[in-house]
Formats: structure tokens, C-alpha cells, sequence
């Protein structure tokens, strides 16, 4: 019989070491290493070689029937335009966030419309009582009343019941704190949180059953456990949104049954979270026009444009270094826009401090939102506000150009829905582009002709 091997883990990174250190090589932590056991690579291979012939069959790609996935619907329209139009029977779905952002909220609410549909519901709740979860419960506006709950930390405890119920959704709150005996380490350590998550999304395949499993994030905001969570997964959510405001963005940033391009937004209420069908209203129900330093920026999440406000203020600078502060974009993309308004369009703003913030709490990352942030930028310093009716859109380069971004047509779109009226464009782009109904086009080259723009904005557009 050949001797059992085993391996010293880290509980952090999940990096394996033959013997114990007191110091993990891959991540540096302290005291992280736990043994743990594991089985030969010569066995694993006698084990397939002299597995009975018949077992397993293969057959051509071509005699595959491709039948569109099934999928049933959450009853969640925001949920469900992320997911690409509903839940998968036997897929396992991973939802990651901080704490306190929603995510055990977004969970109970997706059990209560479950139910709701006709659906047997499975909620293991390894953090709360069933008392806690009906006290949650009573807040939201769906009535869970029929969905089966058990406290329960064990994976191996789950068998009974979930044979028993037969789930159709089994949601499981939170996977850091399952545990197997399989591994003698404690709960959320490296090994419990994988050998946890391959029990379950084993049994979800086996039985045709989704899995909800709801993840802790770290403080450098990526999901708690080893990597190989989120490869074990179909698909990867992450739940995101200060809690000082009221709007959460759930995002997938993986999915192998739909795009991980698309956005659902909600909205925190004291009766859970609702689904905002239109977004670009809720981010400017506050705006304050004919403020100096605010551009209205339509931005693209997925197939669903939407618009934001973009706040820029420049003030002299109190201390001989001036201050650079951003929220909601990246504060090196700010620094880039001051170098090309510094150098290309002639705006002082070496000796200034400049504070950017993105209202609402969302966090703009692509590179079509720097038109207008340089736009706001110039306005603060100028003390010149620009027109109500006035939005922007276009990707700058170092040599002050404004480049094209993808979708323009929607960006478009929904700016003329909202009432405005006034398009910066980059000059190809406008030129190719039939405008809608009551709204003009206007074509900007570079930086320096939307900075003249903005000192004189009533000039007649480029033709």
C-alpha cells in the first residue's frame, strides 16, 4: 500500500510547500501554512488507466445537440440582464461583494421570487439563525415564506435535506463558512473553501440543481479563497456600491452561458433592493446646472448606455505640492487629461489643486469619459459652466486629439433622450453620424477646439 503523502498549504495565497515554513515564499504571510493531505500523482494515473472499460463514453462534437441552454427566469430583471436572460439549471453562480453592500439581501430576494415562481428553494445559512434570515425577511417585499432554510455549516450534513427537498435553487450563505471533513483545517481557509465549493457545484451538476454560493471579498476587494474558486464556478458576480450611497452595480466578470459585459443596477430602499430600469435619471436627479466644472458624460456598461455626471474642481493650491484627489475614475487617467490640458490647450493647472469625483458612486474606467472630465476640468479653471444642454463624449490622446470610442450611435441616443441637445463628438465621428431629431453634433478635432468651444459655445457647430 503506498505511503499517504501530504503537502503544507497556505492558507492565504494557496501556494504548497513539501515541509512546514514559518513564512509562506509565494505571499510572505506569517504562520499560514496548514498540512493537509493528498493523494500520490502515481495513483491518481493508475486510477484512470484501470478504470472499467465502458465506463465512460465518448462521441463527436457534431453528434451534439446545440439546443439553446435552458434557463428559467430569477424574477429579477436586473439580475437576469446579467446573467444573459435567466438562471441555468446545474450552474453554479459565485457572489462576491464587502460587507454590507447587499449581497445576503440580493440572495433572499432571488429565494422569495423563486418560490414565488413554483420553484423549491434551499437556503443554508451558515452566518444567521433561521430567526435572523425571517427577521431580514420580513423587510422585503416578496414573502419567503416557503423556502426551506437550514442552518448548517457541514457540507456532508446537507445530504439528507437536499434529497429530501429536491431544490430546484440552493443557496448557500456564505461559502467561507462551510466546512467538510475532508480537510481538518478550519472554516474559510484556503482548502475548506475548495474542497467545500467542488462537493457542492458536484452535487449541482449531479442533481440539475443552481447554486448560489455568496463569497467574502479582501480588503484589496477581490473574492476571499483560493483562485481556483472562481474556475470551479460558471459564473463569477460581484456586487459593487458605496454604502454611503444608495445605487449598487452588479456586474459578472465571468460567464460561460452569456456576456460579462452587461450591468444591473439597484437601489438600496429600507424594503431591500429594486431594480433602476433607467439609471441615467437617477444619477442626474441632483444636478445643479450652470455650475461651473459639471459635464454630463454618456458612457457605455455592456449594451446599456447611460449618463453621468462628472465634477471637477480647481482651487490654488494651500501648500507647495499640489493635491491631486479622484473618486470614481482612475486618478492616473486625471493625471494623463491635466498633462494634455497643460500642454496642449494652454490651461495652468501645475500650481492648482484639482478634485474630480464622479457623482452617484459609480466608477467610470473606460477611456470614452475623458472628454468630457477634461471638458469639467477646464470649466473649473476657466470659471466658465458649460450649457445645460451640453454633453460630451470622446477618448483624448497625448497629442490633445479626440478619438473615436465604440457605440456612439447609443451614446447618442439616449443623451437626445434625456433632453440634451448639444453633442461633443470627435470630428469623424460627428461628421458620419446623423444626428437625432432636435439635437446637434458637435464635431471636436482636439482638445484645444472644445476648450474654444467652451469659452464661446453659442459658435455654430463644425460642418
Amino acid at each position: 500500500m503506498a505511503r499517504p503523502r501530504s503537502v503544507h498549504a497556505c492558507t492565504e495565497c494557496g501556494a504548497q510547500s513539501p515541509r512546514w515554513l514559518g513564512r509562506c515564499p509565494s505571499c510572505g504571510g506569517w504562520n499560514t501554512l496548514v498540512e493537509e493531505p493528498v493523494g500520490g500523482a502515481g495513483e491518481s494515473a493508475e486510477a484512470i488507466l484501470e478504470a472499467p472499460r465502458g465506463a465512460v463514453q465518448a462521441i463527436r462534437l457534431g453528434d451534439v445537440r446545440s439546443e439553446e441552454t435552458p434557463r428559467f427566469s430569477s424574477g429579477i430583471s436586473e439580475l437576469d440582464r446579467v446573467l444573459g436572460g435567466g438562471i441555468v439549471p446545474g450552474a453554479v453562480l459565485l457572489l462576491g461583494g464587502e460587507p454590507g453592500v447587499g449581497k445576503s439581501t440580493l440572495a433572499l430576494q432571488l429565494a422569495a421570487e423563486a418560490c414565488a415562481a413554483g420553484r423549491t428553494v434551499l437556503y443554508v445559512c451558515g452566518e444567521e439563525s433561521p430567526e435572523q434570515v425571517r427577521l431580514r425577511a420580513e423587510r422585503l417585499p416578496g414573502d419567503p415564506a416557503e423556502v426551506r432554510v437550514v442552518a448548517e455549516t457541514r457540507v456532508e450534513a446537507l445530504g439528507a435535506v437536499w434529497r429530501e427537498t429536491r431544490p430546484e435553487l440552493v443557496i448557500v450563505d456564505s461559502i467561507q463558512t462551510m466546512r467538510t471533513d475532508r480537510v481538518e483545517s478550519a472554516p474559510g481557509s484556503v482548502s475548506q473553501v475548495r474542497e467545500c465549493a467542488a462537493l457542492l457545484a458536484a452535487a449541482a451538476k449531479t442533481g440539475n440543481t443552481a447554486v448560489v454560493l455568496v463569497g467574502h471579498v479582501t480588503k484589496e476587494g477581490a473574492i476571499a479563497g483560493p483562485r481556483v474558486l472562481e474556475h470551479l464556478v460558471d459564473v463569477v458576480l460581484t456586487f459593487e456600491g458605496d454604502r454611503s450611497h444608495a445605487v449598487r452595480a452588479l456586474r459578472a466578470t465571468k460567464n460561460r452561458f452569456g456576456s460579462t459585459q452587461e450591468v444591473g443596477v439597484f437601489a438600496m430602499t429600507g424594503s431591500g433592493l429594486e431594480g433602476v430600469e433607467n439609471p441615467s435619471e437617477l444619477f442626474l436627479a441632483e444636478r445643479r446646472p450652470g455650475v461651473p466644472g459639471s459635464c454630463i458624460v454618456p458612457f457605455l456598461e455592456g449594451t446599456r448606455p447611460m449618463l453621468l455626471e462628472v465634477q471637477a474642481l480647481v482651487a490654488p493650491a494651500g501648500y507647495a505640492t499640489a493635491r491631486r484627489t479622484c473618486l470614481g475614475i482612475d486618478d492616473g487617467r486625471v493625471a494623463l487629461l491635466l498633462a494634455v490640458l497643460e500642454r496642449r490647450a494652454g490651461i495652468d493647472l501645475v500650481s492648482r489643486d484639482v478634485y474630480v469625483n464622479v457623482t452617484g458612486g459609480v466608477r467610470v474606467a473606460e477611456p470614452g469619459a475623458d472628454l468630457g472630465v477634461a471638458l469639467a476640468l477646464a470649466s473649473s479653471r476657466l470659471d466658465v459652466p458649460l450649457p445645460d444642454d451640453v454633453a460630451a463624449c470622446g477618448e483624448i490622446g497625448l497629442g490633445g486629439e479626440v478619438r473615436r470610442v465604440g457605440r456612439i450611435d447609443l451614446r447618442v441616443r439616449e443623451a437626445a433622450r434625456l433632453g440634451f441637445r448639444r453633442i461633443l463628438l470627435p470630428e469623424r465621428v460627428g461628421a458620419a453620424l446623423d444626428a437625432p431629431k432636435g439635437t446637434t453634433l458637435v464635431s471636436v478635432a482636439d482638445l484645444a477646439e472644445a476648450v474654444r468651444w467652451l469659452r464661446k459655445p453659442s459658435a455654430p457647430p463644425r460642418e
